[in-house]
């Protein structure tokens, strides 16, 4: 997780390896907590950006697609996915952000997790923009235990409320709720390669 480049380590291919392994994740760029000091908030980025390469440089050379988290990094986080060619195996924009910028993914082989936040009463963005995405490229997430769908709220969140999530997901694209849970655990599997 970008929070804890400082813990990286090279030593993680026999995880890699494990054949219960099926993605490389969570990688990416949070810029959201940064330090006030313009030299440590450099440094970190620094960091993240080139533990972020060599994540997605593992996830190539494993077969493996990417679990990408972006917090207040969009364009930098969309650039490196582009430049380091991670659309020779895709992820997914886990917990995605709402920006229209990183619509632009949907052309380099990157899938929209879309979680509890959708049904919050300041989740209107994600459900307007959610209709923009492709419907092949969404897939639904808990990001268990946290941003649990209203309304629970505040509670920790459990993958059977991905239930309520597949109800949004469902209102803002005018399809029913067994369409789109059928289609988005058919987009999980081609992802996931399950």
């Amino acid at each position: 997780h970008p929070y804890h480049v400082d813990d990286w380590t090279d030593d993680i291919f026999d995880y890699v390896q494990h054949e219960k392994c099926i993605a490389i994740g969570e990688c990416g760029l949070d810029y959201f907590r940064l330090p006030k000091d313009r030299d440590k908030r450099e440094k970190i980025v620094e960091s993240q950006k080139e533990i972020f390469k060599k994540q997605i440089e593992i996830a190539k050379k494993f077969n493996k697609p990417l679990i990408v988290h972006i917090r207040d990094a969009s364009e930098d986080a969309k650039q490196i996915l582009i430049q380091e060619q991670g659309d020779e195996v895709g992820g997914v924009l886990h917990c995605f952000n709402a920006d229209r910028t990183l619509l632009e993914l949907t052309n380099y082989n990157f899938y929209f997790g879309i979680g509890g936040v959708i049904t919050f009463k300041n989740g209107r963005r994600l459900a307007e923009v959610t209709p923009l995405i492709p419907k092949e490229k969404i897939i639904i997430e808990t990001d268990a235990p946290y941003l649990t769908p209203h309304p629970y709220r505040g509670k920790r969140n459990e993958p059977s409320y991905t239930t309520l999530v597949v109800e949004k997901v469902s209102q803002c694209l005018g399809m029913n709720y067994d369409e789109v849970a059928k289609l988005t655990t058919e987009n999980s599997k081609r992802l996931f390669r399950i």
